[in-house]
């Protein structure tokens, strides 16, 4: 288990974690990392990516999780609380990771007024259909659910680029081959990325909005292995791509969106250096992405296959410390 020049800190609440690097492009920089959903295991994968921008970049990182606050155990299940979500106040990027969220509204403002601030976004997989609202209708925050129609498609197709649509793979029995655009080879964030490959399936998406530019494509493979064979009768959908938001307040993010993310899908090296670069762009340091950036895992990673009541149970944040 490395540790370097990084330490791990629970908050006092002992409801998130935050990883503190030292050395790294990264330094004076901080990432909150969002998790919260019931399938593919955003409360592992989360952690690792953390680590990685952490201890490798120096990028200060804090993990929150869906939580139940009376115990303190991390559950996927729980879709009306992630605490801590104020560190997005002071925070310079914000990775969403999330599935049909309906947070209390003081929470959920956070996000919101985060958003509108012209700050860096990353969306992982089921952020698409981050939010859903049947609770609480008269929110302020209910345009974002993912199938608003006023505010077509919510935070998923207005902030990110697509809503949820449907999988466009055979969920579970066909895997997804990340192809790069070739128009877009030389752009900062394929830099070195190769290889791309997870047994999380393609998504389906009719049309990016904006001014969206795609870096990867989606192909449908006809199993789950790397090797097999592309599926014919599928075509290719966008899989990572790029976009700029402007929200409320007339200022503009930086987006970048992919439809992979399962906490399986990141023991693929090529996702991972895919997500670490994004990173670096979102900020603006695109000219301070590492030639082959260092994506190799901190500790010790052996993630949980995708599936509805697949977590582990009795985890709780400091689980994860290192």
């Amino acid at each position: 288990m490395e540790k370097l020049n990084s330490e791990s800190q629970e908050s006092n609440e002992n409801h998130w974690i935050t990883y503190q690097g030292h050395q790294g492009s990264g330094v004076d920089k901080h990432i909150v990392l969002v998790s919260g959903d019931e399938e593919y295991r955003s409360e592992e994968a989360l952690p690792m990516l953390a680590k990685i921008l952490a201890i490798r970049h120096g990028f200060k990182c804090t993990v929150l999780f869906a939580i139940d606050t009376e115990t303190g155990i991390i559950n996927p299940e729980n879709q009306t609380s992630i605490p801590g979500l104020h560190h997005l106040e002071t925070a310079d990027m914000m990775i969403l990771f999330t599935r049909f969220r309906e947070l209390p509204d003081q929470q959920m403002k956070y996000i919101i007024d985060y958003t509108n601030q012209g700050k860096p976004i990353m969306g992982l997989r089921t952020a698409t259909h981050a939010f859903n609202y049947t609770r609480n209708l008269q929110s302020p925050y209910a345009k974002y659910d993912f199938k608003n129609e006023d505010f077509s498609g919510g935070y998923g197709r207005q902030v990110l680029g697509e809503t949820w649509i449907n999988h466009h793979g055979h969920h579970g029995k066909e895997s997804a081959r990340g192809i790069i655009n070739e128009e877009m080879a030389t752009h900062p964030i394929l830099q070195s990325v190769q290889d791309i490959w997870g047994p999380s399936d393609v998504y389906t998406v009719n049309k990016l909005t904006g001014d969206a530019q795609v870096l990867v494509w989606g192909q449908v493979l006809v199993g789950m292995e790397p090797s097999d064979t592309p599926n014919p009768d599928k075509p290719k959908m966008p899989l990572a791509w790029i976009k700029t938001y402007t929200g409320d307040a007339g200022k503009t993010s930086r987006v970048f969106c992919t439809t992979m993310g399962a906490s399986v899908d990141l023991e693929n090296e090529g996702l991972r250096r895919l997500l670490v670069n994004s990173c670096y762009w979102c900020m603006e340091m695109e000219d301070q992405i590492p030639v082959g950036s260092q994506v190799d895992y901190v500790d010790e990673y052996k993630p949980t296959f995708f599936g509805f009541g697949t977590y582990q149970k009795g985890m709780r944040p400091s689980d994860f410390s290192l």
